[in-house]
């Protein structure tokens, strides 16, 4: 039976492909099929509405293709040119940011966060450092039940950072900092502050000035509210007062900010892939601190400087209601894989985004296999 438009794979989709990467050449056909099988049977299981993924791999070609809907309403088909939200991708780019100004003697990451921000818990001990790789102790203001309730009650008020941080600060710390790691939005959105305070711009305009043009990156923007650039995919979510499923399409990402807020597009993430694993907009002594892996306690995962290795690919993913990303780069292979999703409903307790690259990675890389079995909150 053929299929339909709204689930075939859509092979050679219109896409612009960066000059710094593998040749737009497909890869071997009886291995694309293979990857072809291995999407749509994830997809199907984990109840993704649509995907797009991309692997690109020097010497051996590339992949792209979306499958699956980008407006259940509809019908509509996911396509390769949409915009999407990418959570904690974010994350890498607010780093980047914070070393620019390490590089430019501006900052030092073993300064603490009181030098910058007031009243943050125990800020006189707690570093730059510890705040890029989770290692503060601050609770996790996204873990508060009144935040919770705040979000969800109207998902598409503004919050500022003063007022999410101090969600968190009611609470104690939750440990002494650079004992453990704990994954906790608190601390990027304190770098981002503090990448404020320093240059004297908005965070979306020191991005836009000192990361996006020169990374060459176009369709990547931290929005201002709730805007969202066309074409974009309706995005679904179980993370609702009620427990059922809604459209999260057009909630205003502001509560994320420099942990989660960011937009971009699966050209963008191609190149940011290569870039922000190999510190091309940063002195290497620098992206050497970047890429200190530390254990995290969970098994396949160690993290950076706002940055995690995983079966040795090194980058993001991103989780935001209605969305998720994975943008991750290979040095071994010099290899690039990028996937987004138009949901963020857990399966079986794991990230969609994760089985999906697991899936791939067991395929291309059965050596590297990309492998988080535990959600990042």
């Amino acid at each position: 039976m053929a299929a339909t438009p709204a689930t075939a794979m859509q092979a050679n989709p219109p896409h612009r492909y960066v000059d710094d990467d593998c040749p737009p050449r497909q890869l071997d056909r009886a291995l694309a099929a293979r990857l072809d099988k291995a999407i749509e049977k994830v997809r199907r299981q984990a109840g993704i509405p649509g995907v797009v993924a991309g692997l690109w791999m020097p010497g051996e070609g590339s992949y792209v293709r979306a499958t699956g809907v980008a407006d259940r309403a509809t019908g509509a088909p996911m396509r390769t040119d949409m915009f999407v939200r990418i959570g904690s991708e974010t994350k890498t780019f607010t780093v980047t940011a914070l070393l620019e100004l390490v590089d430019d003697g501006r900052i030092g990451l073993d300064d603490p966060i009181s030098d910058y921000v007031h009243g943050v818990p125990d800020g006189n001990r707690i570093t730059l450092r510890h705040l890029a790789e989770m290692r503060s102790g601050l609770f996790p203001y996204t873990d508060d039940a009144d935040f919770q309730h705040d979000l969800l009650s109207d998902p598409k008020r503004s919050f500022t950072p003063r007022q999410v941080l101090a969600y968190g600060f009611k609470h104690r710390n939750t440990f002494a900092p650079g004992t453990r790691f704990q994954y906790s939005n608190t601390n990027l959105v304190l770098l981002g502050l503090v990448v404020e305070r320093v240059s004297g711009r908005t965070l979306a305009d020191f991005l836009e000035r000192r990361v996006l043009r020169p990374a060459r990156l176009p369709d990547t923007l931290l929005p201002e509210t709730f805007e969202f650039p066309r074409p974009h995919p309706h995005g679904y979510t179980n993370q609702t007062l009620s427990g059922e499923v809604a459209d999260s399409t057009n909630w205003n990402p502001s509560w994320a900010w420099a942990a989660g807020a960011m937009i971009s597009d699966l050209n963008d993430l191609h190149r940011w892939a290569k870039t922000v694993a190999t510190g091309t907009l940063l002195r290497p002594r620098t992206q050497a601190e970047r890429l200190k892996m530390l254990p995290t306690g969970h098994p396949g995962l160690r993290y950076g400087l706002g940055i995690f290795e995983s079966g040795g690919w090194i980058g993001h993913n991103g989780s935001i209601p209605g969305y998720e990303t994975v943008t991750v780069y290979l040095p071994s292979r010099e290899a690039t894989l990028v996937l987004m999703i138009n949901t963020d409903i857990l399966y079986q307790g794991q990230e969609p985004s994760s089985l999906l690259a697991r899936a791939i990675t067991e395929i291309v890389t059965p050596d590297h296999v990309y492998d988080r079995p535990v959600p990042l909150k």
